[in-house]
């Protein structure tokens, strides 16, 4: 009841965390229908593709050991010659047909799920040798959709070779009076086609079963609101954790901004909601005021204080102060339109204490 209670409750699509989970445990939608009629049209193609030099081979190897017969003595010497010869024609008759169902279950494969190495696959599991969790297995949803696809199969793989084998029931006569060769050309053109028929039949199985497991294995990924809650907290951060972190790191940065409050030429407020500390210590001619720290309220009474403390004339322009908490950052020159107000305000400065403008270096 418990079970069926957090299915229901699992109506969010899974996250790319939990998806990227998934493949690495090996858990991903994939048919295993397509599986077989890959492998069935790579067998079907490398057996057509070399079929007369594997027919070669073994014809010339057989007639060689028929005409050496008479004379061939049995030792050991023998033995091991033709079970070696023997080898080889096996290995050349094999090699098309293996490597052509490597290919193809590399291919189906990669289509489907792509390159995905799953290292904890590999890893040995207990529970699936679990009777218990076996039982629970076998009578589960998904293995009643598989015994109902399989006797499915079954039914339509029949119905289709039947229909072949009747189609060319009436020339079986024939091979009553064909040769050998001829009818085992005959037995394989018609399995050839039985072959064909039945792998088109598998493919459209194959799709409708690919589009089957990719639903299934979304549903059976999907979370419930709070999994992907407690995710979101373990993959971005608890929101809290991220709160302290940004306030200590504002306090550090005001921390950085009060200590060169003393190397400001001029602080200017509006008056008491707003301070900024300018520095003016033109290197070249291109130099502009630069804005050292910038606060309200609470913070702009510490600028203020600071600069007191300090001597550092403290004058009050509240459109210029205003103008710069807008539009200034701690750390870079004042823009270009506050060029002539903050001109006046350092003149204003520079007579207050009796002190010459400085001049840049050309």
């Amino acid at each position: 009841m418990a079970e069926q209670q957090s299915a229901q409750d699992k109506t969010e699509q899974a996250t790319p965390k939990r998806q990227e989970d998934a493949k690495d445990k090996g858990n991903v939608a994939k048919s295993q229908d397509l599986n077989s009629v890959a492998l069935l049209f790579a067998g079907i193609f490398g057996i057509s593709y070399s079929s007369k030099e594997m027919m070669g081979a073994f014809t010339g190897f057989t007639i060689n050991v028929y005409n050496n017969s008479a004379g061939m003595a049995l030792t050991n010497d023998t033995v091991a010659f033709y079970a070696n010869e023997f080898l080889k024609v096996f290995v050349f008759i094999v090699a098309p047909i293996l490597f052509m169902l490597l290919m193809g279950a590399l291919v189906i494969n990669y289509a489907q799920v792509g390159f995905i190495f799953a290292k904890k696959a590999l890893s040995p599991k207990f529970d699936k040798i679990s009777p218990a969790k076996g039982l629970k297995r076998m009578f589960s949803t998904t293995k009643l959709v598989e015994l109902a696809k399989g006797i499915a199969k079954i039914i339509l793989v029949a119905y289709v070779s039947l229909y072949v084998i009747r189609s060319h029931i009436d020339e079986f006569w024939l091979l009553a009076f064909d040769t050998v060769p001829g009818t085992l050309e005959y037995l394989g053109g018609m399995l050839f086609e039985l072959s064909v028929k039945i792998g088109l039949l598998l493919i459209v199985i194959g799709v409708a079963d690919f589009a089957y497991q990719k639903y299934d294995h979304n549903k059976q990924l999907k979370m419930t609101k709070q999994e992907v809650k407690e995710e979101s907290k373990q993959y971005e951060g608890n929101p809290q954790m991220k709160g302290k972190i940004k306030q200590a790191q504002l306090q550090a940065s005001r921390s950085r901004m009060l200590q060169v409050v003393p190397d400001a030429t001029v602080v200017v407020t509006n008056p008491t909601f707003i301070a900024i500390a300018i520095k003016y210590d033109p290197v070249n001619k291109t130099d502009a005021p630069k804005v050292l720290a910038k606060g309200k309220r609470k913070l702009a009474q510490k600028i203020k204080e600071i600069a007191r403390n300090n001597n550092v004339p403290v004058i009050e322009n509240k459109p210029l102060a205003r103008g710069l908490y807008d539009y200034a950052q701690p750390g870079s020159e004042i823009p270009v339109f506050f060029y002539e107000a903050i001109a006046e305000i350092l003149a204003e400065v520079y007579k207050m204490n009796k002190l010459k403008v400085p001049r840049a270096v050309a």
